[in-house]
């Protein structure tokens, strides 16, 4: 119907129908936005300026021009889809920022042909007059069953009729042509198609996390396909000569076989991820590296993904998100002051990413600047939960700051502190974040001051949490053999171990519970698999040589002070044990150099000067030679 013609559109009960259908799609439709918004906490999506940047624009003039150009671009992918991405964000589409830019002439020609095409399918049909008994249009022909049609209409009986006629004794049968729809309707029809699904991406009614989406196409298309296929038609009516006609064919036969390939060409695309991001580099390539910098790391291709993130860095140096992920695959490579750096400019991009927070923090605890990382983990905690981009990530990473903060001042021996800020993270934790070790760490900190039955509730917790948590195995053994149940202790070590038997540190702590029990054979046995397993792990190496020494096998008690020495060559107590261990072996020289160099990093040590003494005694007696005062 055209617009004359909506106010008498009967109610059928076809209509009835097509209604009731609309309303249950409406129905549907909201409640699963309701849902979706229910999911989000009830707050409306928050994006980047890089999303949408013509949104992020305080300039009226500029909203409005790039806005009115982006549908554009638009049917420009529709008419020539030469270049597509995956992502058209950030500058992939420059801002318009004045009238004299020359884009806007493109936007003024696609409205003025919007607009005449709607006015060729909603105007009125011509007026039709009776002639003696005959009806006639004034803009279409008659058909000869009296009715007529407009211009672009075909002629039709609406129930098929035979007829039939006697040719030189030969039967011969005629059908009519079914009537095809007007081409108004069509138009009309097909405009709906392109337009209406497409008006939530234009920024009209809310501004919306991205520039141009292909996938908000897929329905327009349909309607762009109908008007092709209606000018296609058109100029076919049109067309007199036979061979113009043939020209037409082939040229539209020569489209469906460019599109055709080109379709197959993207396909091969979206094969993966790499050649996927690797084909919109030439479109937006900050994004496209920076993904593609994901994917190669996730490939474990370390040092293409460092050039890729470099490389998205180069065409885009602000971006957060990017330089928080160099600074983690440096973090991970070891490359710990450049992966600091990075994880600074990352915060000064953007001052609400608390990731960036918690692993510069881990790394300034690994360097031993413990108080710079409390401040950076406390700054974390304090980050306004408002405006955010990923709400549920940002909570996580504020809860594992507050445990990591905890976990420092229990280190610290402030262990009623470090409760506190286990509660705080309790209080803050979102519902996806695995609790294990946080209840862990408060078992830990209750047990230090001797509030056994607490500790043993978040022990249980912790395990209730994560059934085959191994920290918790170990330290709910330490806690069972305190407090007197040996056997039931002993069960939960050899369960850590169970879990994981490549884990030093489940032998080192099970050594220690043997060496206490006094069954030294056993806790060296464990003491030194502990030690060849993580043989890197510092702790593990210095406990391991400490249960060697105590069940007085010195020689492998020797290799793993040495080892644990060479680990932290600046740890006084590593080079004092060691020394210790090599005037106990009879390796007086060796065991002099130690000393002294234990006591230039601690020269006030109460018990490496006593040791030192006694050592240079022995030496005397021996004639030996010692080395300086």
């Amino acid at each position: 119907p055209r617009i004359n013609q909506i106010p008498r559109f009967p109610l059928t009960n076809h209509l009835n129908h097509l209604l009731l259908s609309v309303g249950l799609l409406a129905f549907w439709g909201i409640i699963l936005l309701a849902g979706r918004l229910y999911w989000m906490g009830n707050k409306t999506p928050s994006f980047s300026n890089s999303d949408n940047p013509a949104a992020d624009s305080s300039c009226l003039l500029t909203r409005t021009l790039t806005f009115f150009h982006l549908p554009v671009v638009n049917l420009w992918l529709l008419l020539c889809p030469d270049t597509l991405s995956f992502d058209w964000s950030m500058d992939a589409v420059p801002l318009i920022r004045s009238l004299a830019d020359w884009r806007n002439l493109h936007t003024v020609a696609f409205y003025v042909g919007l607009l005449l095409l709607a006015w060729f399918g909603l105007r009125s049909p011509g007026k039709i007059k009776e002639t003696n008994g005959k009806a006639h249009a004034t803009n279409g022909k008659s058909c000869p069953n009296g009715h007529s049609y407009t211009l672009d209409q075909e002629c039709s009986i609406s129930e098929p009729e035979v007829s039939t006629s006697l040719e030189n004794g030969t039967k011969k049968y005629s059908y009519p042509r079914t009537m095809l729809p007007a081409t108004e309707n069509v138009v009309v029809f097909a405009l709906s198609l392109l337009c209406i699904p497409f008006l939530p991406a234009t920024n009209l009614f809310f501004y919306v996390g991205f520039v141009i989406a292909e996938r908000v196409l897929y329905i327009p298309s349909m309607g762009f396909s109908l008007l092709v296929t209606l000018g296609i038609r058109t100029l076919c009516v049109g067309l007199r000569r036979r061979s113009s006609r043939t020209v037409l064919l082939c040229c539209s036969v020569m489209l469906v076989i460019l599109h055709g390939i080109k379709t197959v060409m993207r396909n091969w695309d979206w094969q993966n991820e790499e050649m996927l991001y690797r084909s919109g580099i030439t479109v937006n390539p900050a994004k496209a590296w920076g993904n593609l910098g994901n994917v190669l790391k996730n490939q474990g291709k370390v040092a293409e993904a460092e050039k890729a993130y470099r490389n998205a860095l180069y065409h885009r140096r602000n971006m957060a998100d990017m330089l928080y992920n160099l600074g983690l695959l440096l973090q991970e490579n070891n490359k710990l002051p450049e992966a600091l750096h990075y994880y600074k400019l990352a915060i000064g991009s953007r001052p609400t990413l608390a990731s960036a927070y918690l692993n510069m923090g881990i790394i300034l605890m690994d360097q031993g600047h413990l108080e710079e990382a409390r401040r950076t983990f406390i700054t974390c905690a304090n980050i306004p939960d408002e405006n955010l981009k990923d709400p549920h990530a940002h909570r996580s990473s504020v809860t594992s700051c507050l445990y990591n903060l905890g976990k420092l001042l229990h280190e610290k021996g402030h262990h009623e502190e470090a409760l506190s800020k286990y509660n705080e993270a309790m209080q803050k934790m979102p519902k996806q974040f695995a609790p294990q070790s946080l209840y862990n760490m408060m078992g830990e900190a209750y047990m230090r001051l001797n509030r056994l039955g607490e500790a043993e509730h978040w022990y249980q917790e912790s395990l209730r949490a994560k059934p085959d948590h191994i920290p918790a195995h170990l330290t709910y053994g330490k806690l069972l053999a305190l407090t007197g149940h040996k056997t039931e202790a002993e069960q939960y070590f050899l369960k850590a171990i169970q879990l994981d038997p490549t884990k030093g540190n489940c032998y080192m702590h099970y050594g220690q519970f043997l060496l206490e029990e006094s069954r030294l054979k056993e806790a060296a046995q464990a003491a030194e698999r502990a030690a060849q397993l993580d043989s890197g792990d510092f702790d593990v190496v210095f406990n391991a040589a400490h249960v060697l020494r105590q069940a007085n096998l010195n020689k492998a008690a020797e290799k793993y002070y040495g080892l644990a020495a060479n680990l932290r060559p600046n740890y006084p107590a590593a080079l004092m044990n060691l020394g210790a261990i090599l005037h106990l072996n009879g390796k007086l020289k060796d065991a002099e150099d130690n000393y002294l160099r234990a006591l230039r990093l601690k020269p006030q040590d109460a018990i490496t000067q006593s040791n030192l003494r006694k050592l240079r005694n022995i030496m005397e007696k021996q004639g030996l030679r010692t080395a300086g005062p």
